[in-house]
């Protein structure tokens, strides 16, 4: 039996091949489909015409599946294999289904964690960073955050003189002024020594020595006198007029007064100069849940406004007095003490205070409900 020759309908290109047309690509079977389906429509439509409305609507349903069907072969992406489209239908538009876009709501702010992050304009975390304040004294830095809009809450550790740093700090002051006292004798035996030597190699290189070593006095010297200094302001004691307090908008201004708790590691500021936005508490006065999202805010080691964020890790129980501490895993550094423990919806639930002597990721902020129980003849 020979091979049947067909000619294409839509090229008239003749083959043997009676799936598709070599020349043009045509699907004789998707084409043979339409034309079934195009009489079914016009039949349909002639019907209609001598009927009810009811053979009227099925013309129309199966005029517009027709249409989607035609619309589905032109529109399809590049990259899937296509047929050649038919002609259109007579007197037939096709009107493509309108595409609705589906509403997604904003995205939350991401904050990276343990690392200086830009948040939204407007988001939760960006109003209560402007909340949030750096605190600086003669003997170190910290970070706090507005309860009121008028007080400032942060460590006591922040703005009190701590009597095993400052012996720290004095030994040390004292170490390095014995050694400057010695270095300038030294330095007179050597002055002295070189006068005595006759002009010559070992003269000069005697004087190279001795100039060396003086330029590295003169840069321990103004090392020695700050030391010094912030000494003399830990022996002095803290004072309102001593603690800088940096607001969000670079603003720098001195506290009116200072109040320190006797039984937490808390301290409250005042500050009557300025009407600021301040953290607000979780109306429902929800508890945080193990796992929950949590950011912290602070300046450590001077990077003000820092965002660092982690996960609630359980509330913990102190065995010294029996208070509650909240741990985290958010990174709390130097500077990060006094800042506030928020959540997603920018509410704050603590004060960060501490983290677990050589362990990565175990800190502890005091209960946001402790602030106002200590305080609570100033705050409202």
């Amino acid at each position: 039996m020979g091979n049947t020759t067909i000619r294409c309908p839509k090229c008239s290109h003749e083959q043997t091949n009676t799936v598709e047309c070599a020349a043009c690509g045509l699907i004789f079977a998707r084409y043979r489909q339409y034309q079934a389906r195009r009489q079914e429509q016009e039949a349909a439509t002639a019907a209609g015409r001598g009927s009810g409305a009811g053979l009227k609507l099925a013309g129309i349903v199966l005029l517009l599946f027709a249409t989607a069907g035609l619309t589905y072969y032109l529109v399809r992406p590049a990259g899937e294999k296509q047929a050649l489209p038919v002609p259109p239908l007579e007197h037939q538009t096709a009107v493509p289904e309108p595409q609705v876009a589906e509403k997604q709501p904003p995205p939350p702010p991401t904050v990276a964690a343990g690392s200086v992050t830009i948040v939204a304009r407007g988001s939760s975390i960006e109003e209560a960073r402007e909340a949030t304040v750096s605190i600086e004294t003669p003997w170190g830095t910290g970070s706090g955050f507005f309860v009121d809009t008028n007080y400032i809450v942060t460590n006591r550790h922040v703005v009190e003189v701590d009597q095993q740093a400052l012996a720290e700090t004095r030994s040390k002051v004292e170490t390095i002024r014995r050694l400057v006292e010695l270095e300038k004798e030294k330095l007179e035996q050597l002055r002295q020594e070189m006068r005595r030597m006759s002009e010559g190699p070992s003269r000069q290189q005697l004087a190279l020595i001795l100039g060396t070593r003086e330029a590295e006095l003169e840069r321990v010297l103004p090392q020695l006198e700050a030391g010094e200094a912030q000494v003399a302001a830990m022996e002095k004691g803290a004072s309102a007029s001593d603690i800088k307090i940096i607001l969000a908008d670079g603003r720098e201004m001195t506290a009116d007064f200072v109040q320190l708790s006797t039984r937490h590691d808390l301290a409250l500021l005042a500050l009557h100069t300025v009407d600021n936005p301040y953290l607000k508490r979780d109306p429902l006065e929800r508890r945080l849940q193990q796992g929950e999202k949590v950011y912290t805010i602070g300046s450590p080691v001077g990077l003000r406004h820092t965002v660092t964020s982690g996960v609630f890790s359980g509330y913990r129980e102190r065995t010294s007095d029996g208070s509650v501490m909240l741990q985290i895993d958010a990174a709390i550094n130097p500077g990060n003490s006094g800042g506030p423990l928020i959540d997603e919806r920018g509410y704050v639930f603590g004060v960060n205070t501490m983290i677990l002597k050589d362990t990565e990721g175990i800190g502890f902020a005091i209960p946001i409900g402790v602030v106002f129980e200590e305080f609570v003849s100033l705050l409202r």
